[in-house]
């Protein structure tokens, strides 16, 4: 089972939830139903979660995709690799053929279409994927370098080390912020989306996005756990009441609450009274998925 934890935009609480989602169920075993327990970070550009979980990582491994490079002695410039990059990643211009590694997403097109053999690819490092544990929870999250426009690879990187379709798991994952690519690959082949916004109008904006990429889009089942309730105005609670989305848990906005994040402490470590919320969490999204 994976359960995803998204946001249309960023600084909603979606690591907060998914991070205190996580520390409940740890904690409780027994509600699990023998699952084992894996925290996956997907937020390559900026992972924060290790910050509250303090996991002990004891794999590291480079990732990479693989891009072109051209053999000048057999190229003859028929710009049939430009002609077939979606990306524009190549284009030939006179004698020259340029690589534009910012451009390229390692399709491996060029290389199939070069009807002269002229090219092969090379892996190019963009990030690295880290794998360690927290007590009995396995984590996993990947960093991409700092210039790297492509976070999706590093993203595939990190689910493959996290998910085992054989065994018998939950995987909690924590997606990026946003709606584009980065939260697609996180999303593709999750069996609940669990959408984190705030009451005000942007929230409600790209709340509205966020459940079309998941659920019109994907076709992944998704529920709201609205953040710093008590704010804002009623339009989260319209929009999901019209559209028959669930909302299954409220955090109220208190200072309390922000206080022990500054501090880089777990809600439920701060609040032992919040475990039980974030368990009931759990139970409400499996009332969901039951067919």
């Amino acid at each position: 089972m994976i359960i995803t934890v998204a946001s249309g935009k960023g600084g909603t609480g979606k690591t907060t939830v998914a991070v205190n989602l996580a520390l409940s169920l740890m904690e409780a075993p027994d509600e699990r139903e023998g699952r084992k327990l894996v925290f996956a970070d997907c937020d390559v550009e900026e992972p924060n979660a290790a910050l509250f979980l303090n996991p002990r990582f004891h794999r590291r491994e480079k990732a990479s995709i693989m891009m072109p490079e051209i053999d000048e002695a057999l190229c003859t410039r028929c710009g049939r690799c430009a002609e077939v990059c979606q990306y524009n990643a190549i284009a030939v211009v006179k004698e020259d053929v340029l690589v534009f590694k910012e451009l390229c997403h390692g399709c491996g097109s060029c290389t199939l279409q070069c009807p002269e053999g002229a090219i092969h690819e090379v892996p190019h490092v963009i990030g690295q994927v880290e794998q360690g544990c927290v007590d009995s929870m396995e984590f996993v999250h990947g960093l991409m370098d700092i210039g790297v426009p492509l976070a999706p690879p590093i993203i595939r990187k990190v689910k493959t080390w996290a998910i085992d379709e054989d065994a018998h798991q939950l995987v909690i994952l924590d997606a990026p912020p946003g709606t584009a690519c980065p939260v697609v690959e996180a999303l593709h082949g999750s069996d609940y989306g669990l959408m984190v916004t705030e009451p005000t109008p942007f929230g409600l904006h790209d709340l509205k996005v966020a459940v079309q990429v998941a659920r019109d889009e994907l076709g992944i089942p998704v529920g709201v756990v609205i953040n710093r309730d008590g704010v804002g105005d009623t339009g989260v609670d319209e929009y999901c009441e019209e559209n028959d989305i669930p909302i299954l848990m409220r955090i109220p906005l208190e200072r309390r609450i922000a206080e022990a994040y500054s501090d880089g402490e777990p809600m439920v470590s701060a609040f032992p009274e919040y475990r039980t919320r974030f368990l009931a969490l759990y139970h409400r999204i499996l009332e969901e998925m039951a067919p």
